[in-house]
């Protein structure tokens, strides 16, 4: 059997691997501007804290710390929400920090910002344990889709259309993460497999 490239199964490109590494390279420069200039609140006064979620913020995550001109560390947290492809389900964390946030500035990157279910408790799971400022950061945000209101201080791009997004590390059952482009899922590839999981 003939294994089909991904592209193939592509609609249309929407945001490309050009304009992603622009506006990449201007979120680091509006996160270090911000950091430099009063965000920052940990007393201690130790480096950023940047907060990956696994496993679609990794291509975004490697690009813009690189392109954010402060001391900072990392870590990552993975965070299941779907129970199938696009059905959301109950948020359970699959994977917690390897430290502390206590008293830490955190910002917390992300792939994707729709229903902000995701978002919401993690937020709450972090402002329990203490940390001196939490911020976000997401490279797409998707407001038609929003159930819970939470805050985003940084975003790459918003869609204001209600279309399925993949590429630059966001998925459809873990594929098309390799794609350098963000582009949007032929419908019929979805719909096959909701059909197929009834």
């Amino acid at each position: 059997m003939a294994v089909k490239g991904l592209k193939e199964e592509i609609e249309r490109v929407l945001i490309t691997p050009e304009e992603i590494a622009a506006r990449v390279r201007v979120l680091g420069q509006e996160i270090a501007r911000d950091y430099r200039n009063g965000a920052a609140k940990d007393p201690y006064g130790r480096p950023l804290l940047v907060v990956g979620i696994l496993k679609g913020a990794i291509p975004f995550l490697a690009d813009l710390i690189r392109a954010v001109d402060l001391p900072l560390e990392y870590d990552f947290m993975s965070v299941s929400s779907y129970r199938n492809g696009t059905s959301p389900g109950e948020v359970r964390i699959i994977k917690d920090l390897d430290r502390s946030i206590s008293q830490r500035d955190v910002l917390i990157v992300e792939d994707i910002v729709d229903t902000g279910n995701t978002l919401d408790h993690i937020l709450r799971l972090f402002r329990a344990r203490a940390p001196a400022s939490v911020r976000v950061c997401t490279l797409i945000d998707k407001p038609v889709r929003r159930e819970v209101e939470v805050p985003v201080h940084y975003v790459g791009f918003t869609i204001p259309e209600n279309v399925f997004v993949v590429g630059y590390g966001l998925d459809y059952a873990e594929l098309y993460r390799n794609l350098p482009f963000i582009g949007v899922l032929k419908r019929e590839i979805y719909e096959e497999a909701r059909v197929a999981n009834r």
